[in-house]
């Protein structure tokens, strides 16, 4: 068994290991509908192979979007194929991926987005299309020194600082200002000292490596405070479970070294913000299926995968995009892919051709998501959005190998563009979502649910008076 990469074949193997490694606890992991990871930790007396096999109740009540108060009882089922370590703990700790059951039925409980990826994958398998979906996520995040937020009736705002900031170029540091900073924009690939970040990144990649995830590179991105992880692309679920991961890593490795870390697509004016493209490609008995002799080398499979993701792109902002702050990114005349069309190593098209060295590598990425998507339910519902193209035909039209950002007015009104806020979003899901049923993969019930959680956000959002209103507004 590989010292990085946890997959037990049976309970013997883990318990084993348990015993070995004279593991203390055990932390039980799962998702919620937001995408964030959860947790309760037996001590290892405690937990024996009846345990597993009965699964761990807890309160499925108190976690946001789920069951109501008079039917909370819900059983998490540890996957004893998916463990690693955790680092962060103190006392010895094996983390386990949790799948969450209906206690009375044991069957996968429709809200939960694991499960959800889960039939993804599996619907995948009996439409006969494909066997294997890879998904390749690139999610970006910034890291801050200091974070303020105030949210009262009578004070709103908030305050971030970084060392990095240009907005530091004139402050006095008690052990000096050393001039050495990323300008606006400037982040991209820049060497030491300007980039101040690189140690920090690959303590974060070396970390993320000893708890089971194939790790590639790491570098600063293109605004002050700003990083990418660069992780290797996996199967659906495997994929998912990694970014779990990732964001856990990068969130306890900044708190070590006194800083913090957000996912936040937009925490800053007037530069870039942080997106998860996500590259995606199909295979059948080993062999991929978005290879071809057409348009960029690919095949007809993989041109109607994009007319899907494009003519559903709408209803998966919903939950590709799931927050508020999201379309602060996704501003057209701005750095963020908002239009809906394909082309070639074109970063301006929202879904892009990257250069393959061979068929293998042919691949489509979908650039509008970003790092808040909670990534079991993104990546199965882009899944199923390109799977609905396959099977229904749907071409994405003609590539559009030309700079988007620069076309004249009336021609960029011509092209589709991505929503413009979350409000728009949700109504776009609640009018198209039929694609999501299929195999009943997603479910009507759970995106009732999902939405109506999302709304909450919605409302809070519109009803807030925004500081930039006092300003524009208060003398008029």
């Amino acid at each position: 068994m590989s010292a990085h990469i946890l997959r037990f074949k049976n309970h013997t193997d883990l318990f084993k290991f348990i015993d070995e490694q004279a593991i203390e606890f055990i932390d039980f992991n799962f998702t919620d509908l937001r995408g964030k990871w959860h947790h309760t930790t037996q001590h290892v007396s405690a937990f024996d192979k009846d345990l597993l096999a009965a699964g761990i109740y807890f309160d499925g009540s108190s976690i946001a979007g789920w069951q109501d108060i008079h039917e909370s009882d819900m059983m998490l089922a540890p996957d004893i194929h998916r463990v690693c370590l955790d680092p962060f703990t103190a006392q010895k700790t094996l983390k386990m991926f949790c799948d969450v059951l209906d206690p009375d039925t044991r069957q996968p409980y429709a809200r939960d987005p694991r499960s959800i990826a889960k039939a993804a994958e599996a619907y995948l398998k009996s439409s006969g299309l494909a066997d294997t979906a890879y998904f390749g996520p690139e999610a970006e995040f910034f890291i801050f020194d200091d974070v303020k937020i105030n949210v009262e009736m009578n004070r709103v705002g908030f305050e971030i600082d970084s060392i990095e900031g240009p907005y530091n170029s004139g402050r006095n540091y008690d052990q000096g200002n050393m001039g050495h900073r990323p300008s606006v924009k400037g982040g991209y690939f820049p060497d030491s000292p300007v980039d101040s970040l690189s140690d920090i990144r690959g303590e974060m990649l070396t970390v993320m490596q000893s708890m089971g995830v194939a790790v590639e590179k790491h570098h600063h991105e293109v605004a002050p405070s700003q990083c990418e992880l660069g992780i290797l692309y996996s199967r659906l679920v495997s994929s998912a479970d990694n970014i779990q991961i990732y964001k856990h890593v990068v969130h306890n490795v900044a708190h070590s070294y006194g800083k913090t870390a957000t996912f936040m697509p937009k925490p800053i004016y007037g530069d870039n913000g942080s997106g998860m493209h996500v590259h995606q490609s199909l295979w059948k008995s080993s062999k991929p299926l978005f290879a071809g002799g057409g348009y960029a080398g690919l095949s007809e499979t993989a041109l109607f995968y994009i007319g899907g993701i494009i003519k559903h792109a709408r209803a998966l902002n919903a939950i590709t995009n799931p927050t508020t702050n999201s379309y602060k990114r996704l501003v057209p005349g701005y750095e963020a892919p908002v239009l809906l069309a394909y082309s070639a190593r074109n970063r301006s098209a929202s879904c892009r051709i990257p250069h393959a060295a061979s068929d293998n590598g042919k691949r489509v990425e979908v650039r509008f998501p970003d790092p808040c998507a909670n990534p079991y339910l993104g990546f199965a519902a882009m899944l199923m959005a390109g799977l609905d193209g396959i099977e229904n035909r749907i071409h994405p039209g003609e590539a559009m190998d030309k700079n988007l950002y620069a076309l004249p007015p009336a021609e960029l009104a011509k092209i589709p563009t991505v929503c413009g806020s979350l409000r728009d979003a949700l109504a776009a899901l609640r009018a198209d979502h039929a694609f999501l049923l299929k195999g009943n993969v997603f479910t009507k019930d759970m995106l009732e649910a999902y939405i109506r959680l999302k709304e909450e956000d919605v409302d809070r959002y519109e009803t807030m008076v925004h500081p930039i209103e006092y300003q524009m507004y208060y003398s008029s």
